[in-house]
């Protein structure tokens, strides 16, 4: 029933977009872009974070970047997941680019298999349209960062597998979800042997998720001195990550998860989530009841050097969002803890200059607290932004307060 809505959702902003363009979309929209590589017109799938307004202003704010290879398939349930992340704290607003793929299987391998007969793969083709052309229009026409993601199931998967060895500095981090490493007689498997250890990897991560293909009473340790056709895709994932653990030194980042009770299929969704939790394992603020509760500890200070390591992994400057902070502020203000609360108000101000709320918020904390003269400069600073009929009648209240005293 959920996926039914989700691409009936999926329609309804593709209608949308068609029929009024730049209008903001839930889910997403889809654009078509010229490609002298692949020598055809390309579609992709486009998803602006909901907070940014689902548009392409780039003064609101820039994001990461993940992009999707079998977009049609996996656009949703991506977008779905990054919006509930961003909700929670669990990773910051982020562009989903889906791939719409022509040919899928000529796209998302290299080379020859026997089962295919002359048939071969323009695997790289189709990166170099992805590295030359898609990632340079995506981050001139929308508000991007440098962090990316790329994620790919089956033989994307593989694909994703092959950029990591072969173009590492394309992305950050690479997701392969239940990839097909079997092809072509596992190269992919035989040239990790061969890169991996004389590379080095910081500050990538990759993240593998296998799903349960496996008979009955077999385990994945059984399974590696099989040598039936049936097996080769668990073995050949195996087989990498075996490699993966040996060269620890290269110092990527790598995790693998094996789903017993999902197939090739169900493995996408929960694989999706757990590595874009992996992916963003950094972002998470944890704050205990105890240093809320604490009216000595510093929760500007904690902010402050959670952003800075948030920031060095991302390669550029984050702040706490706006909200966060803003709810943060209220809650110590409910509590009394006026130092804290006006604290985290003026940090609010600092970070977002152009932002009538954080003004207006500092306005209550004054007024609260008893600065009215401080409550009025600041609501008429946040009506000078924008125009809140709330700040305009807690101004209006002040200044006849004033006015009746004289």
């Amino acid at each position: 029933m959920k996926s039914i809505l989700f691409f009936c959702a999926f329609l309804l902003a593709y209608f949308c977009a068609n029929a009024q363009e730049g209008s903001p979309l839930i889910l997403g929209f889809e654009e078509t872009m010229s490609s002298e590589i692949l020598g055809q017109k390309r579609a992709v799938l486009i998803h602006i974070p909901t907070s940014n307004g689902g548009n392409k202003i780039k003064d609101r704010g820039r994001y990461p970047v993940i992009y999707l290879l079998d977009g049609s398939d996996n656009f949703n349930s991506v977008v779905s997941i990054v919006e509930h992340m961003e909700e929670s704290s669990l990773c910051p607003p982020t562009i989903v680019i889906g791939i719409v793929h022509t040919d899928r299987l000529s796209e998302l391998t290299t080379g020859t298999e026997k089962e295919f007969p002359n048939f071969i793969g323009s695997g790289d083709k189709f990166m170099s349209f992805v590295e030359k052309e898609l990632i340079p229009y995506v981050d001139a026409t929308y508000p991007t960062t440098t962090y990316r993601t790329l994620i790919g199931h089956s033989v994307g998967g593989l694909t994703v597998v092959n950029t990591l060895l072969h173009n590492p500095s394309l992305f950050n981090s690479y997701v392969s979800l239940d990839g097909a490493l079997w092809w072509s007689d596992q190269k992919v498997v035989k040239e990790a042997k061969i890169i991996l250890p004389g590379r080095t990897y910081k500050g990538k991560k990759l993240f593998m998720a296998m799903a349960n293909r496996l008979e009955r009473g077999v385990d994945t340790l059984s399974v590696q001195k099989d040598t039936s056709n049936t097996t080769s895709l668990i073995r050949s994932n195996i087989a990498i990550i075996k490699e993966l653990t040996r060269n620890k030194k290269n110092e990527l980042r790598f995790k693998y998860k094996f789903y017993e009770d999902d197939n090739h299929s169900s493995v996408r969704l929960i694989g999706e989530y757990d590595a874009l939790r992996f992916v963003y394992d950094f972002y998470k603020l944890k704050i205990y009841d105890s240093e809320l509760q604490d009216p000595k500890f510093n929760l500007e200070s904690l902010l402050t050097t959670h952003y800075k390591r948030v920031s060095e992994q991302m390669g550029y400057t984050i702040k706490p969002s706006e909200s966060q902070v803003n709810n943060l502020g209220y809650q110590m203000l409910r509590t009394k803890q006026f130092k804290k609360s006006e604290a985290l108000f003026k940090l609010n101000v600092v970070n977002n200059p152009s932002s009538a709320n954080c003004y207006d918020s500092l306005g209550d904390f004054y007024l609260e607290t008893g600065s009215k003269t401080k409550a009025i400069e600041n609501f008429k600073k946040a009506l000078t932004l924008q125009v809140i009929p709330e700040t305009k009648v807690k101004l209006e209240a002040l200044l006849n307060d004033k006015k009746n005293s004289k």
